[in-house]
């Protein structure tokens, strides 16, 4: 029986006959922080896709905690202990940061009173505390972007998923979110965070899976995988030198 938290086996993709994920196979550990990189159409937002219910695999497993839950719709997924952030920002923005964030706690089961608990402190430790009450669809991108990552700690998540998560925010708002993941892998959580901030994936995590033409090019330490030749060749094209 494996001890992998998520593991994916022959996963495959396509659409129009472009394949869009070729074949992935991988698994990441309890507690683990994997990055995962590569050039744009490499194939990462349509395994992540696969990953949390939004494809339907055309071929191969997503296994989360040895359950099967390939093809199983998000909710589902979710309900199974995974959550995620979108590229592009997924809020309520006629709702305020605390009703964004208690939503998302009485989405994962809380009554009424924990998910306000949980929200407010949350809050707090993001900074958003004084805009608690404020229509998020005011808020800044960056605070906006800041409302949905708390929303993926509302519930007791097994694995976080991040999809570009620093794109286009204030450098505070960035460190905020670094140093709330640092805080938690610390205590134990997993993450698989996709990202094309390299020096961010290098201070963070510990291993790094690639993707290129839907297909992992390399899977190891984060500063191997940086250097490795076919990685290096994926981002910049010709030949490594």
């Amino acid at each position: 029986m494996s001890a992998a938290l998520l593991a994916l086996s022959g996963l495959r993709k396509s659409f129009g006959g472009i394949l869009a994920v070729a074949d992935v196979t991988l698994a990441i550990a309890p507690g683990e922080l994997v990055g995962l990189i590569g050039p744009n159409g490499s194939g990462k937002t349509t395994l992540l896709n696969l990953i949390t219910g939004f494809y339907p695999p055309e071929h191969g497993r997503v296994r989360l905690l040895d359950r099967d839950v390939s093809g199983q719709p998000p909710d589902a997924i979710f309900r199974a202990g995974l959550t995620r952030m979108f590229q592009q920002v997924r809020v309520f923005r006629r709702l305020t940061a605390l009703q964004n964030l208690e939503v998302a706690g009485r989405a994962a089961g809380l009554s009424a009173a924990a998910a306000r608990q949980r929200a407010g402190r949350l809050l707090e430790r993001l900074g958003l505390a004084p805009h608690a009450g404020d229509e998020v669809g005011a808020l800044s991108g960056g605070q906006q972007k800041l409302v949905e990552f708390g929303g993926c700690f509302m519930s007791e998540p097994r694995l976080v998923v991040l999809d570009e998560p620093f794109a286009a925010i204030h450098p505070t708002v960035k460190q905020v979110m670094v140093d709330v993941i640092g805080e938690r892998h610390a205590a134990g959580q997993a993450f698989l965070v996709v990202s094309h901030d390299i020096p961010a994936i290098m201070r963070l995590c510990p291993r790094t899976v690639c993707m290129n033409a839907g297909a992992v090019i390399a899977d190891g330490p984060t500063e191997q995988v940086m250097t490795d030749r076919g990685v290096v060749e994926a981002y910049l094209g010709g030949h490594a030198r």
